[in-house]
């Protein structure tokens, strides 16, 4: 394990956090609150003195990064950046506890939009710019993002594929380019674009500039963070129709986008991944529309909030127009369905991403296939080529230990003596990074009401739900910290 690099890593992490709080203190310095601009201080203060020690105590280093250093620094990257990034919220007062203030950020980087707050709308606009942009920066993740800026990504081209694939959603992660560098400023390049051309859009509708901007941040980032109680509510029906078409957009594989502009249109719509993607979004709002039209003036009026919510809940965003607990059992069993199938993989989605679901029923059929005819030799394809069986294995494996994982989080929450259906959909609701889930945690809820080790337990989920489980469970794997390779 090279110690010094993962070290490094992290620093060079909470560092480039503590750049991205000089917005919210501007913000908090021209509104005039001394005490919030002081949070932001401190914390950046101290994220300075951490980064700056650890970088002059790890001068000398060896630039060798191989899959151990790769999870390592995901990992523990993700979970100090929120340590230190929780820091303003207590530091102000307006989170008093330490632990609701962690749940609140990690929900954020994760882009879950689970929240603790009573009232969101009690929360200064410094803070409520601090949590929206969370979400922007987990969506497309940190670590992306430090490949795509910092210099040491260009010395250590073979090891950056390491931190991609460990932070990256998805079954599979590959180079758009021969240079990850490139490859990462690509990514970044197309995730700023989109996201620009949603804060235009919103502000076509009208909305303040930081309006759009807390919007758009929550809508790329698939996170849902609003500025208002009513999450997305109170807003126009073009202003939801514009989230709903983003939401539905950022929750495609971003390697779609790439091939486009490279004119290869027809491999995009040859995209098993994208053609199962678009079928599943469009029947889901088909059969709620038809179920729920009754409740409101309009089939149009209905299936506008069904085309929201599905995109909401599918691309696991978790913005909401209505109070889908009101809905009928039928619709509100499909929108269950679409938390845990979630969006596409390379995306700024969570769940289990349609192209693993696709790669299980393969797997089912073929080894069905295998049983009725034991001699025949048959292969799994997506999109006309052959999957590595590493990758069908590693799918396996991942709904294992993610079924496992929800069932333990379950039962541990479930101390806390709340209804089946509020703690299901909780844990189901923070593993799949959706936020909202159903009765007491549903469209008009919050996490407020659950206790200290529960709230523990939920921020794990999102963390080990954001990073796709491996990059923490490794963490305490013996295997990670060996010398040996």
């Amino acid at each position: 394990m090279n110690v010094k690099y993962v070290s490094r890593i992290i620093a060079f992490s909470v560092m480039v956090s503590s750049i991205f709080m000089v917005v919210p203190l501007s913000i908090a310095i021209f509104d005039g609150q001394p005490d919030n601009a002081f949070s932001y201080l401190i914390s950046m203060a101290l994220m300075l003195i951490f980064s700056l020690g650890v970088l002059v105590s790890t001068k000398n280093h060896s630039t060798n990064i191989y899959a151990q250093e790769g999870f390592a620094a995901t990992g523990l990257s993700w979970i100090i950046i929120s340590i230190f990034s929780a820091l303003p919220f207590t530091i102000s007062g307006e989170i008093p506890s330490y632990v609701d203030a962690l749940f609140e950020i990690v929900s954020g980087f994760t882009t879950t939009g689970a929240s603790i707050l009573t009232d969101i709308e009690a929360l200064s606009r410094c803070n409520l710019y601090w949590r929206s942009f969370s979400h922007w920066l987990g969506g497309m993740g940190m670590l992306v993002f430090l490949l795509a800026v910092i210099p040491q990504a260009k010395k250590n081209e073979g090891g950056g594929i390491y931190l991609m694939r460990a932070e990256s959603p998805g079954p599979s992660v590959g180079k758009f380019t021969p240079h990850i560098k490139h490859t990462a400023l690509i990514l970044y390049g197309l995730y700023i674009l989109l996201t620009l051309l949603c804060v235009l859009f919103l502000l076509l509708g009208g909305l303040p500039l930081y309006d759009s901007l807390c919007l758009a941040f929550g809508t790329a980032g698939t996170g849902g963070f609003a500025i208002l109680n009513s999450s997305i509510g109170s807003y126009s029906m073009y202003v939801q129709g514009v989230i709903t078409v983003f939401m539905f957009l950022f929750g495609i594989n971003f390697n779609m986008y790439f091939l486009l502009l490279l004119g290869h249109i027809k491999e995009v719509f040859k995209n098993e991944e994208l053609r199962a993607y678009i079928v599943i979004f469009s029947v889901s709002i088909l059969l709620i529309t038809l179920n729920i039209f009754k409740m409101y003036n309009s089939v149009f009026e209905a299936f506008h909030h069904a085309a929201f919510q599905v995109s909401s809940i599918m691309t696991t965003t978790g913005y909401a127009t209505v109070d889908f607990e009101l809905w009928p059992a039928f619709s509100k069993s499909i929108l269950f369905l679409l938390m845990f199938i979630g969006a596409c993989a390379g995306s700024t989605g969570g769940g289990l991403k349609v192209a693993r679901i696709l790669l299980l029923g393969k797997s089912i059929r073929e080894t069905i296939s295998n049983a009725l005819h034991p001699r025949r030799v048959s292969v799994i394809r997506m999109d006309g080529r052959i999957v590595d069986k590493n990758i069908v294995n590693s799918t396996n494996a991942y709904l294992a230990v993610y079924c496992m994982l929800i069932l333990v989080s379950y039962a541990i929450i479930s101390i806390d003596n709340y209804s089946l259906g509020t703690n299901v959909s909780a844990v189901v609701a923070c593993f799949n990074n959706i936020g909202p889930g159903f009765e007491m945690v549903g469209a008009t809820g919050n996490y407020s009401h659950f206790s200290i080790l529960s709230k523990l337990v939920l921020t794990a989920d999102m963390l080990l739900g954001r990073l796709e489980i491996f990059p923490l469970l490794t963490l305490i794997s013996p295997d990670l910290w060996s010398r040996k390779r």
